[in-house]
């Protein structure tokens, strides 16, 4: 069993790593807690037998001594550069969310840091953990598909949950989190450059905040659902989505810890979820497209938006021999169209049972595994930092309007951190 401690017990800590801690108490003790909110706090710490002395709302007093041999970052995303830092340099073994930071060169710190800890630091991009995409990249990997010319990767963000996040919730405020296509795509970075094995070259972008503004509010619209609003037919009513007596998980614990109907309403009449879509003052982007090129020479597409009916993303490799065609949400599937026979062959998926397509316990798993037997990292900070200058870069090639040298930049960062790359061979950090 490793002992471990928790930073940030909201959402993914308590909800996702806590409560698997506590389905597989032989793999996983929590004996620490750390978050600002004092209800956080006594709830992760009840649920998982942690006195009050380990209960600490100042992350850092926790961090600054090795209290475990494991430390889980699930703090706000601003705060994971700082956080990871500081359990890097006390020896933690590290498994932080993403982004592993919310600035590029914050990143490239961190990767700095990852080499010179006695730790190791896995990046949670939890889809390469689940079996659909470990199925996808086998079959890119196994060559059936012949070499990979062209990409389509679609990360489609159903409707509520654009309005939910990225409109009222965490990441509605350029000026307070990472852009959206860090935020959220990623992981769709990381699973391109896993599939592709090769590095990018160039990157460019296009996208803007279309739907949530003033301008395109319905009429009658009133400053909160809960007004009452009388638009009937609003795709973002706060009302159908948290007060669904049937939700009683994500993302109703995100607005209120009090599940009851009374708890709930008095959410959204005081709190940021019950406020207009359109007048809510988001100012980042409800939709973007990315293009990239390879050295291999293939090109790949990315589209990352809120406006669609089911959560889930869709992709499409065409190589020199057959096409894959894959989706991945609430149903799943993969299918090799040969170009030779023409006939369409359906990829076995194995059936999973928690949260990301069964990524969320993958990488918990992977990430003990990792500790207990010497294992290096699958998303190393060295591994998983070229899904951050992607993502970093497409927002700044969407902004400026330009093409963007990918390979210049990636050398640029390598510069700015000696130890990012050195040629030295296997690190703590397992690269």
């Amino acid at each position: 069993m490793i002992e471990a401690v928790m930073v940030g017990a909201g959402q993914r800590g308590h909800h996702i790593y806590g409560r698997w801690a506590l389905a597989n108490r032989d793999r996983l003790r929590f004996v620490a807690v750390a978050d600002p909110s004092a209800e956080r706090r006594r709830r992760f710490g009840e649920a998982h037998g942690i006195s009050d002395r380990d209960r600490y709302p100042d992350p850092f007093a926790l961090l600054d001594s090795k209290r475990a041999e494991a430390a889980v970052i699930a703090s706000p995303d601003r705060e994971h550069h700082t956080h990871v830092l500081a359990a890097l340099r006390a020896g933690y073994h590290v498994l932080a969310e993403k982004p592993m930071a919310h600035t590029l060169e914050s990143c490239f710190e961190i990767v700095a840091a990852s080499r010179q800890s006695t730790g190791t630091l896995h990046i949670g991009h939890v889809l390469r953990f689940s079996p659909f995409f470990q199925a996808l990249h086998e079959v890119i990997a196994s060559g059936r598909l012949g070499d990979i010319v062209t990409v389509e990767h679609r990360e489609n963000v159903v409707a509520w949950h654009m309005a939910h996040s990225y409109v009222r919730g965490n990441w509605s405020q350029r000026a307070t989190s990472p852009p959206m296509v860090v935020a959220k795509a990623t992981h769709d970075f990381d699973i391109l450059h896993w599939n592709l094995a090769s590095p990018a070259q160039t990157i460019s972008s296009v996208g803007n905040l279309y739907e949530f503004r003033p301008e395109r509010a319905p009429a009658d619209s009133t400053e909160r659902c809960t007004d009452p609003c009388p638009v009937e037919d609003c795709p973002y009513d706060a009302r159908r989505v948290y007060l669904n007596p049937a939700v009683t998980g994500w993302p109703v614990h995100v607005i209120t810890d009090d599940f009851s109907p009374e708890g709930r309403l008095r959410a959204l009449q005081e709190g940021p979820y019950g406020r207009c879509a359109w007048k809510c003052g988001s100012d980042v982007v409800d939709h973007q497209v990315v293009n990239l090129s390879f050295e291999s020479g293939a090109s790949a597409g990315l589209t990352v938006h809120g406006h669609s009916p089911e959560e889930g993303r869709t992709m499409r490799y065409d190589g020199t021999r057959a096409t894959l065609r894959g989706r991945f949400g609430r149903h799943q599937e993969l299918t090799i169209h040969s170009h030779v026979s023409g006939e369409i062959e359906e990829v076995p998926i194995p059936p999973v049972a928690s949260g990301h397509g069964g990524g969320d316990a993958g990488i918990i798993e992977a990430f003990l595994d990792s500790i207990e037997h010497g294992k290096p990292p699958a998303t190393s900070a060295r591994e998983s930092i070229e899904s951050h200058l992607l993502a970093f870069l497409a927002e700044e090639a969407r902004l400026e309007g330009k093409v963007i040298d990918v390979t210049t930049r990636r050398r640029l960062g390598n510069d700015l951190n000696s130890d990012f790359d050195t040629g030295e061979g296997d690190t703590a950090d397992g690269t």
